[in-house]
């Protein structure tokens, strides 16, 4: 109830009758303020007249007074500049750290708004509020849609700024590890980050014009080299390959002069992949990138337009993997080129994120600008979130809309955050 109240005053959805403090005060909202989600008072600066004085200060809403003691209020200073109280129901009077005994607004939450938001909790079908969406102005999607997108872009950001900080400050290796991690394509994207952390680049630096030693070096820190990893079926079919034994051997003779420590070959997931998703193909695939020199910050920083990206990730596993694609068994010849659609995929989680990110740390409007427009060019992916919206009557246009849907049910729908959601705002009114 106390998050309904609290939406229901940042949103002012007040009785029509004269709001008045539970001493017979006038009281008129003037700015409810700005809402804290962090410690301290639940609004900011809030101005309100109270029997025709002005006060600006904070404001705290509990379901009930005598909330205010059971949280502390009463005893941390935090409290002593807010200037009115608002409650479900006043069972007590309060009082600030400094003695002031605060004015209450007793406060009720419209039967209608309860009643909606009743509903958006209790509906079965998904999203909760599909009954509002062909309701709904083009603007009010469009400006959600928009910050949504946004809001996604930052999050990313966050995390790219992270593996930065974890890379001492590398924006090269952070981008690699992104580059990486998109190339698990979900169901590999944990091991295929934690391979890439453990992929020492200045080292693989010094053998970057040999092919077959970047290979052997991006297989081995896979632990993809490690026989004792590899389940007994297939155990015996690496260890009479080839191909197995000599990028073992040299391997074993990088991880010693670089003091190399792979990850656990156990990682890796097989299993409901089709073949050309193996981590084998991904991985080799990776190394040719980097044996090209197209896995760098720079390239990609250079890519103005959708079809120099294309060109960037246009790669293919090396030779033995068009027989194979686990180690030791061999299969119909076939070129494991990275495909457009995986290519369009790296574009939306890798080169949309890391140009807006490295924009902002550069303060480059540019990137940014580029990032969003690289979304609007690219088609809306198709998956079963993206599918669920367009039932509802949405229209998606472009990967930029997609990435936004995907945004508003990790974020509001799954955490059936509807008070936090427009859509659900829009619910809450109008249904």
């Amino acid at each position: 109830m106390e998050q309904l109240l609290h939406y229901c005053w940042k949103h002012r959805l007040f009785p029509l009758q004269q709001l008045k403090t539970t001493n017979g005060q006038d009281v008129e909202v003037i700015d409810p303020g700005l809402h804290n989600r962090n410690a301290g008072p639940d609004f900011f600066n809030a101005k309100v007249k109270i029997d025709g004085t002005l006060w600006v200060g904070n404001v705290e809403i509990h379901d009930k007074s005598s909330d205010w003691y059971l949280h502390g209020h009463e005893k941390d200073d935090h409290y002593n500049n807010v200037v009115l109280h608002v409650t479900g129901k006043a069972d007590t009077e309060v009082k600030t750290a400094n003695g002031d005994v605060l004015p209450q607004l007793e406060m009720e939450v419209p039967e209608t708004v309860e009643r909606h938001y009743q509903e958006l909790l209790q509906e079965d079908q998904y999203p909760p509020c599909y009954r509002i969406i062909p309701q709904l102005s083009r603007l009010t999607v469009h400006s959600w849609m928009s910050a949504l997108q946004t809001e996604r872009l930052e999050q990313k950001t966050e995390k790219i700024r992270q593996r930065v900080a974890i890379a001492n400050g590398s924006w090269e290796q952070a981008y690699f590890v992104t580059l990486a991690r998109s190339f698990g394509f979900s169901i590999n994207s944990e091991a295929f980050e934690q391979w890439a952390l453990h992929v020492p680049l200045h080292d693989v630096d010094h053998h970057r014009d040999d092919l077959f030693q970047i290979e052997a070096i991006f297989m081995g820190q896979a632990g993809m080299l490690n026989t004792d990893d590899m389940p007994q079926r297939h155990r015996k079919q690496a260890e009479e390959d080839e191909y197995f034994q000599r990028l073992r051997h040299e391997y074993l003779y990088l991880a010693h002069k670089f003091s190399l420590e792979p990850i656990s070959g156990q990682r890796w997931r097989f299993l409901r992949l089709r073949p050309q998703n193996f981590p084998t193909i991904r991985i080799s695939q990776l190394a040719n990138l980097y044996y090209h020199r197209r896995t760098g910050l720079s390239q990609l920083v250079d890519c103005k337009t959708l079809k120099e990206v294309q060109q960037l990730f246009d790669t293919e596993a090396t030779p033995y993997w068009e027989t194979h694609y686990t180690f030791g068994t061999e299969s119909k010849k076939a070129e494991k080129r990275l495909s457009k659609d995986s290519v369009t995929v790296l574009t939306i989680n890798t080169v949309v994120p890391m140009l807006f990110a490295y924009g902002r740390h550069k303060e480059d409007d540019r990137l940014c600008d580029r990032a969003f427009d690289f979304l609007e060019e690219l088609k809306a992916e198709d998956n079963h979130i993206v599918r669920m919206w367009k039932q509802c009557g949405l229209d998606v246009e472009n990967a930029g809309d997609s990435q936004a849907l995907i945004q508003l049910k990790n974020e509001y729908c799954d955490r059936k955050d509807c008070l936090r959601c427009r859509f659900g705002y829009e619910y809450l009114r109008n249904v």
